[in-house]
């Protein structure tokens, strides 16, 4: 990659990261006006179209980007499933909740627009969110016990119900970063675990005659 290559990619990438700053600040994605993204990215606002045609697109580009995130973390929960079948609840949520800590940006994005965004922006997340409820009932379809199931729809909504549920909790999650005190935060996390592998292991035993 050439010099004048490599600074086109850092620049696109300052506009996508800086969007993700105002999410993360609480501001609307709908409500935020290229300038303030150009600005806060170090550049001029004609700069901006060298990269997108619109905030339209730049939004796309971030529900993209923030999808293909999550899916390689539920890839990462799908394969524990697989090959951890003793920990495979608490080891799969344990990870995903670390995972938010590390890098809340995509997730506060994604959960803010899927209701509140523009009309593209929740097609766009709604669709992601169909291809991850796919993705997941193929993994758990691959696990011993959920394969016994006779009927394949039974996966598809368990997976539903599981993805729904996980972005529920990781909302919970990061709501318990920003308002809980630092010395309160640890016992409060541990509880959301805790209710998070308490109502999977419940939704589990309704399908099957044991404890997956």
């Amino acid at each position: 990659m050439s010099i004048r290559e490599e600074r086109k990619r850092q620049s696109r990438q300052a506009l996508l990261d800086a969007a993700l700053s105002f999410s993360m600040a609480g501001q609307a994605f709908s409500s935020t006006s290229l300038r303030e993204i150009t600005k806060s990215a170090g550049l001029v606002p004609t700069a901006f179209y060298r990269h997108f045609q619109d905030m339209e697109q730049l939004g796309l580009e971030l529900v993209d980007q923030a999808s293909l995130h999550i899916k390689q973390i539920e890839y990462q929960m799908g394969q524990i499933f697989q090959h951890q079948p003793d920990m495979r609840v608490e080891t799969s949520l344990r990870l995903l909740f670390q995972k938010v800590s590390l890098n809340p940006e995509p997730w506060v994005f994604l959960i803010a627009e899927r209701w509140g965004g523009s009309s593209a922006l929740r097609t766009a997340i709604q669709r992601e969110i169909e291809y991850m409820i796919d993705d997941l009932s193929a993994d758990l379809g691959r696990t011993e016990k959920l394969s016994q199931l006779k009927d394949a729809q039974d996966v598809l909504v368990l997976s539903q119900m599981l993805i729904n549920m996980a972005l529920n909790w990781v909302m919970q999650w990061l709501n318990l970063q920003r308002s809980v005190p630092a010395e309160q935060l640890v016992q409060m996390q541990e509880q959301l675990v805790q209710q998070a592998i308490g109502q999977v292991k419940l939704l589990l035993r309704g399908l099957l005659p044991k404890e997956a």
